[in-house]
């Protein structure tokens, strides 16, 4: 069994499943995903995005000069896709038992179990 990716791994690649993208908005959509949770910083950010590309999980997809600077556009490769794919189908799991446990939990005084989101 491989070990769990780690979270801000798998907000970068799912940020980068639609489409390539340049740092800034990686950052951003990672924020957004993560509802404010996760906030990469510029060092953190493109020292992942250097390991995933040597893991083969991203590769550079275009340079464009925008206001002087240059922006690198990154975007998922298939071994990306499907690391990815892995690891939800593993969070799937894992939450299908958790959901499973809490349903079976006796409930005091006779309450409702609570709302799991369709996950029961």
């Amino acid at each position: 069994m491989s070990k769990p990716m780690q979270e801000p791994t798998f907000l970068v690649l799912t940020a980068l499943a639609d489409g390539p993208q340049h740092g800034y908005g990686i950052m951003s959509d990672v924020e957004q995903i993560s509802a404010g949770r996760t906030r990469l910083r510029a060092g953190t950010l493109y020292a992942a995005l250097d390991r995933l590309r040597g893991e083969g999980l991203i590769a550079a997809d275009r340079e464009e000069v925008v206001d002087g600077r240059l922006r690198r556009y990154y975007r998922l490769t298939d071994g990306g896709a499907a690391a990815l794919a892995a690891e939800v189908e593993a969070l799937h799991r894992r939450t299908e038992i958790a959901a499973r446990r809490l349903a079976a939990l006796p409930r005091l005084g006779g309450g409702a179990a609570p709302a799991l989101g369709g996950l029961g």
